[in-house]
């Protein structure tokens, strides 16, 4: 039977035989561990919300002819596209947090087109492995991870080139049965909480990196794989006792080391074997997707918003002019990053395959806003909430008590509000940006999906200059070699041609 609500979906990873780390330790079974279980709700609301919203996080599958979560759909159109991201808002403000679901539907997104476009070229079956995999995770409804970034060793040189050739994931071997690869993957979102993990290359390969062109699928329990868990700012207050101190208790989000120790995969379940030449290809289709699906941090944002403006009521100040304009401020950074990531999707076009792929220069614009506008609003949440959001006595002193009636009387904020619900809201707003979900909102923004200099190429691959400086010229009645502008550039004739016919 599929999996279908969010109980369900935490009841699948009971009984895994997964070798995750944690504080140096074997995690017995990880759904029951304190600091993991968060980040396995989060994955949790993802079902929830496709029983709740159907019409919001599910869409018909060509593949298999059903409905299907959001999450494992081929995009068929800007409309799916739009829907993806109004999905990831939505989820962003019911858990806070990084829900750890968008890199797997980019990477099955990104590798429906590359994989046919490879099978043009050299004849191979990968888009045929491919679609059976896709059907059967749309069937039974799993969890993808998509692991992408190697842990790289030496920047300045290739993957063939490093003095540890296991710093970049690589074929070690090759049998009629499938592959073994070994290597490591970092900074891997929700990969624990994964039902299957595909992995992918890093970058742009040379011609001597072919055996780093691997693009393969691993149950997330297979043999040989290991995890070790990452440390996230104030992530031990999940372990205490009560629920006050961590700020978002039920939700966070989740970032792990995988090393793969010759870990087989069958030839079923191999999408790239060698080729390297499509390495940038999969690497900038599966970006251009990521990059707007960061529309994710606006409904974090809408959070953030939220308890800033409930602070500042709790605190007796909800009309102050600097409160409301800082808060406007907020609103509009927030709505900017939204508006660039839908408007990409808006703009998408078909690929090959007939799979639709969202606008690239937006894409990179939406993610570079989010490198920067998170912050700003984080910065303008702890203005408006004050210095009490790191100073708070714990939640064990409030409960105590002879020091609980002290607290209560000298924390009062405007009358009628409870001192324990401004608690919560400051303990909220301290979680968001600089304790456990500020990986999920800043650094993460920053970072994920390339780090800002990475969409500054992107962009100025895109920006056009010849023709944008023609059409300069043109309005001034410059002519050099009697020459003026086409119509269109070839980027805005295929963007109109869409718009037309989509109205």
């Amino acid at each position: 039977m599929p999996i279908r609500t969010g109980a369900e979906y935490i009841q699948s990873l009971r009984g895994r035989n997964m070798k995750v780390y944690l504080f140096g330790e074997l995690v017995k079974e990880p759904v029951d561990h304190p600091m993991i279980r968060p980040s396995i709700n989060a994955v949790a609301e993802t079902y929830d919300l496709a029983v709740r919203e159907g019409d919001l996080a599910t869409a018909k599958s060509s593949i298999t002819g059903k409905q299907v979560n959001r999450f494992l759909h081929i995009v068929e159109s800007a409309d799916d596209l739009v829907n993806q991201n109004k999905m990831q808002r939505k989820l962003g403000q019911l858990t806070g947090t990084c829900f750890q679901r968008c890199v797997g539907m980019d990477a099955l997104n990104s590798l429906y087109s590359v994989t046919f476009e490879i099978d043009e070229k050299h004849k191979t079956n990968y888009h045929k492995r491919l679609v059976e995999f896709i059907k059967m995770v749309q069937t039974e409804n799993l969890i993808i991870g998509g692991a992408m970034t190697d842990p790289k060793g030496d920047r300045s040189k290739a993957p063939h080139e490093q003095e540890d050739p296991d710093v970049f994931l690589r074929i070690v071997e090759k049998n009629d049965k499938g592959i073994i690869v070994k290597g490591a993957k970092a900074h891997q979102t929700g990969c624990i909480n994964s039902h299957w993990i595909i992995l992918m290359p890093t970058m742009r390969l040379l011609e001597g990196d072919s055996e780093y062109a691997i693009v393969g699928a691993v149950p997330a329990d297979a043999p040989g794989i290991t995890y070790i868990y990452g440390r996230q700012s104030c992530d031990t207050r999940s372990m205490e006792d009560g629920d006050l101190d961590a700020g978002n208790a039920k939700y966070s989000g989740q970032e792990a080391m995988i090393i793969f120790d010759n870990v087989f995969i069958p030839w079923d379940q191999v999408f790239m074997n060698g080729e390297y030449e499509f390495a940038s290809m999969l690497v900038e289709r599966f970006t251009c997707y990521h990059r707007r699906s960061y529309v994710c941090k606006t409904g974090l944002g809408d959070v953030l918003i939220g308890a800033s403006a409930a602070i500042a009521d709790y605190n007796g100040i909800p009309n102050v002019s600097h409160i409301k304009d800082k808060l406007v401020e907020m609103t509009h950074l927030n709505e900017s990053i939204y508006a660039a990531g839908i408007a990409s999707s808006y703009q998408a076009h078909p690929t090959k395959s007939g799979a639709w792929l969202n606008d690239d220069m937006l894409a990179n614009v939406c993610k570079h806003n989010v490198t920067r506008f998170p912050y700003e609003i984080g910065r303008l949440a702890q203005d408006i909430a004050g210095g009490l959001m790191v100073t708070l006595p714990s939640e064990k002193d409030l409960r105590n008590p002879e020091t609980g009636p002290i607290l209560k009387k000298y924390l009062k904020g405007r009358k009628g509000v409870d001192v324990e619900n401004r608690i919560r809201i400051l303990r909220l707003i301290e979680n968001m940006t600089m304790g456990r979900n500020a990986v999920g909102y800043l650094t993460e923004s920053m970072h994920g999906a390339g780090s800002p200099q990475a969409q500054r190429i992107q962009i100025a691959r895109q920006m056009q200059l010849e023709y944008k400086k023609q059409l300069a010229k043109n309005l001034a009645n410059v002519k050099e070699n009697g020459e003026l502008a086409p119509e269109q550039s070839d980027y805005f004739q295929r963007v109109f041609k869409i718009s037309k016919s989509q109205n």
